[in-house]
């Protein structure tokens, strides 16, 4: 069931990305990030209330409550500095690199989680950086 919503996240994700594109058209990419992570920020808690789990609040640790911070703080640099590229840039090499956060992530993964990098692993993320490479130069 992970795969659906793995490939209805990768869907959504290019949609937002030539959706945001129409509308930085004008606009400061500061400002739009703002109004889309209010969207997003209402939506998911709707989503909270609806399905019931608004009472996980306290089960929060303090570990937990660090580290969902930091990773939100970088989500908002990460969105902000996507959408300026994104007004500056054509959308299909601004995504492009953006997904490269695949080779790094799982780089990251590796170095700060310990997962295990195989010989497929490493073959994939070296095939990831030359196809990104490709599509943007």
């Amino acid at each position: 069931m992970w795969t659906v919503y793995a490939l209805l996240s990768a869907f959504f994700a290019a949609l937002t990305s030539i959706l945001a594109k129409i509308g930085l058209e004008n606009i400061d990419s500061s400002l739009a990030t703002a109004i889309r992570t209010s969207v997003i920020l209402v939506f998911a808690w709707l989503f909270v209330f609806a399905f019931g789990k608004q009472e996980g609040i306290a089960d929060l640790s303090y570990k937990n409550a660090v580290f969902l911070i930091l990773s939100g703080l970088a989500a908002a640099a990460s969105w902000l500095l996507y959408f300026k590229a994104l007004q500056l840039g054509q959308a299909a090499k601004v995504m492009a690199i953006d997904k490269f956060s695949l080779a790094l992530g799982i780089i990251l993964a590796a170095l700060i989680l310990n997962e295990s990098l195989t010989a497929k692993t490493i073959i994939a993320v070296a095939l990831i950086t030359i196809g990104t490479l490709i599509l943007v130069v």
